[in-house]
C-alpha cells in the first residue's frame, strides 16, 4: 500500500508538470485544437520529456511487484523531465487555462479512484495514463469543456456589444494587414488623441476575446473613436471582429505571406484581410497602403471609395524628402488638399515612416490640424521590439516580435545607414509555409549586403540563412550558429570590433517554436 500511495503522488505530480507544460504550448497556439496537432506533428523532439512516463506504462501492465517498483521509478523521473521549461512568455493563468487545468485534475483523480478500486495490471495502469498522455488528456479536457467555453465566450461577447451600443456616436476603426497593423495603431491612437478621446487595443490584443476585453475592462462614455486592431490566422477571422464591433472607418497596412501554414495560399491571405473592407458602411472610410504590391494589385476590382497612402506621388498622401539618421528621421507628408507639411521624429527606419504616414493620412481626413499633428509626432516612441532603437555601450535594434519577408528586409535597410560594426541575430522567419525555406535564404543573401557579422539563433533555420548568406559571398568565419539568443547576446559582447557594435535582433521565435 505504501508503494501504491508512493506512485499515486508520483503520477500526480508528473502529471500536473505535463499538463503545465502542454497547457502553455495550447495558449501560445490560442487553444486551436489542430494548431496544437500540428506542432505536435512538427515537434517531436518537444515530447522526448514524456519518455519516462511512456516507458512507465508497460510496467504498469506487469501484475508483479518487481514492474510495480519500475514503474513508480520511471514515473518520479518524469516528474523531472516533465518540470515548467524557462519561458519568453510564460503561462498566463486565465480563467480559462485555470478551467482546463482544473479539468485535467479530475480526470486524474477519476483515473486514480477507478485505480484504487480495479485489481491487478489496471491498479497502476490507469493512473500512469496521464502523465504518459498529457498532451492528449488536454486536448480531451479541452473538447469536453468546449459547450461551457462557448457559453461563457458568448456572455462575454454580449457583453461587449451591449456596452458598445450604449456608445451610438462612437467611430470604431480597424485596422489589419499581415504586418504593421500594432505600430499603426499604437501611432495612430497617439495622434488622433491630439484632439479626440481615443481608445486602442492595448499589445496585442487583436483577437475576438482580446477585443472583447478590451471593450469591457477599458471603452467608456466620453471615447469619441475606438482603434481596434484586426489579426487573422484563417479566413474568416476579420470577417468575426468586424461583427462584433462594426467598424465605420477601416486600413490596411500590407498583404504579405504570413501565417501561410494556416492560410496556405496568399490568395486567402488578400481576401481576408479585405473582409474589413467589405464590412464597412457605404458611407465608411477606407485607407490603403499602395505601397503593398498586392494592395495596389486589388484596387482596380474595389467597387468602394477609398484613401491611399504610401511613399510614390499617386497615392492621396504620401511620403517623400525622408531623411534618416541614427538618432531620427525626417519627412515631408504631401496631402490630398496639395499642401505639404514637413514632420520629425524620433522613430527610425523608412517602414516607420509608411506607417506614420498612414496614421497621418487619417488624421488629417479626421479634420486634425498639421499644426497640431507635428508635435504629437515629434513624441512618437517606438513600438516595443518594433524597430526599437536601444542605445548604450552597444546599440540595439530590437525588432524582435514576429517577423516577415518585408519587415527583415526593411530592418536590414534601416541597419545598412549605421557607420558601425554592423550585427545580425535572429532565428530566420517561421509560419510561412512551403515559402519558409526560400524566404530564410533570401533573407540570407540580403543580409550578405549588410552585415559584418551574423548571429544565427537555433538550428532550425540556420541552414538556409547560411545558404543565402554564402550565395552573397558572406564570409564562413563571420557566421556564427548558437543554441540560444542569451549565447548569441553573450558573443556579441566578447566580439572584438573596430568601429562601435550595433546589433538588430531580428525576430525573436515564441515558446512554441
Amino acid at each position: 500500500m505504501v508503494l501504491y500511495i508512493l506512485f499515486l503522488l508520483f503520477s500526480a505530480l508528473a502529471a500536473w508538470n505535463g499538463i503545465r507544460r502542454f497547457l502553455h504550448v495550447f495558449q501560445l497556439n490560442s487553444y486551436k485544437t489542430d494548431t496544437q496537432l500540428r506542432w505536435m506533428k512538427t515537434h517531436p523532439e518537444r515530447l522526448l520529456c514524456l519518455l519516462p512516463a511512456l516507458l512507465a506504462v508497460p510496467f504498469a501492465c506487469v501484475n508483479a511487484l518487481w514492474a510495480q517498483i519500475v514503474c513508480t521509478v520511471w514515473t518520479a523521473l518524469a516528474i523531472l523531465t516533465l518540470l515548467p521549461r524557462k519561458a519568453k512568455k510564460p503561462l498566463v493563468w486565465t480563467a480559462r487555462a485555470k478551467r482546463l487545468a482544473a479539468a485535467n485534475a479530475l480526470l486524474f483523480l477519476l483515473l486514480a479512484v477507478a485505480g484504487y478500486f480495479c485489481s491487478g495490471a489496471l491498479r497502476y495502469l490507469l493512473p500512469a495514463l496521464a502523465p504518459a498522455f498529457s498532451p492528449l488528456f488536454l486536448l480531451f479536457t479541452n473538447l469536453l469543456c468546449a459547450p461551457i467555453e462557448k457559453a461563457i465566450r458568448q456572455w462575454y461577447v454580449n457583453d461587449a456589444v451591449k456596452k458598445l451600443r450604449a456608445c451610438p456616436d462612437l467611430v470604431v476603426f480597424g485596422i489589419t494587414g499581415s504586418y504593421g497593423k500594432t505600430s499603426v495603431k499604437t501611432y495612430l491612437g497617439q495622434l488622433l488623441s491630439a484632439k479626440y478621446d481615443t481608445l486602442i487595443t492595448p499589445e496585442s490584443y487583436n483577437t475576438p476575446m482580446g477585443v472583447v476585453r478590451t471593450v469591457r475592462e477599458r471603452l467608456k462614455a466620453t471615447h469619441r473613436i475606438f482603434v481596434c486592431e484586426m489579426g487573422a490566422r484563417r479566413v474568416g477571422d476579420i470577417k468575426e471582429l468586424c461583427d462584433l464591433v462594426h467598424p465605420r472607418c477601416g486600413l490596411i497596412t500590407a498583404v504579405g505571406n504570413q501565417h501561410l501554414e494556416t492560410f496556405h495560399t496568399p490568395e486567402n491571405i488578400l481576401k481576408t484581410k479585405f473582409e474589413l473592407a467589405d464590412a464597412l458602411p457605404a458611407d465608411g472610410l477606407l485607407f490603403l497602403n499602395a505601397d503593398s504590391e498586392p494592395i495596389r494589385a486589388h484596387l482596380p476590382s474595389l467597387d468602394r471609395p477609398y484613401i491611399t497612402y504610401g511613399t510614390t506621388d499617386d497615392c492621396d498622401y504620401y511620403a517623400s524628402d525622408v531623411s534618416l539618421t541614427p538618432n531620427g528621421t525626417s519627412f515631408v507628408l504631401h496631402a490630398k488638399d496639395g499642401g505639404c507639411y514637413p514632420f520629425r521624429m524620433k522613430l527610425i527606419g523608412t517602414h516607420s515612416v509608411l506607417n506614420v504616414t498612414g496614421a497621418l493620412a487619417v488624421c488629417l481626413t479626421f479634420g486634425i490640424s498639421p499644426e497640431l499633428l507635428a508635435p504629437a509626432v515629434r513624441k512618437l516612441e517606438a513600438v516595443p521590439h518594433r524597430m526599437q532603437l536601444l542605445p548604450g555601450d552597444i546599440t540595439y535594434i530590437d525588432d524582435a516580435y514576429n517577423s516577415n519577408p518585408a519587415g527583415c528586409k526593411a530592418a536590414l535597410t534601416t541597419l545598412s545607414m549605421f557607420d558601425c560594426c554592423r550585427i545580425l541575430v535572429t532565428p530566420g522567419m517561421v509560419e510561412l509555409g512551403d515559402d519558409m525555406e526560400r524566404c530564410n535564404r533570401e533573407f540570407g543573401r540580403q543580409a550578405s549586403e549588410v552585415c559584418d557579422e551574423v548571429y544565427l539563433v537555433g538550428e532550425a533555420q540556420a541552414v538556409p540563412i547560411r545558404a543565402g548568406l554564402t550565395d552573397g559571398g558572406f564570409a564562413e568565419s563571420k557566421i556564427h550558429v548558437v543554441h540560444t539568443l542569451q549565447d548569441a547576446l553573450s558573443a556579441v559582447r566578447a566580439l572584438k570590433a573596430e568601429k562601435p557594435k550595433i546589433v538588430l535582433l531580428e525576430n525573436d521565435l515564441p515558446d512554441n517554436y
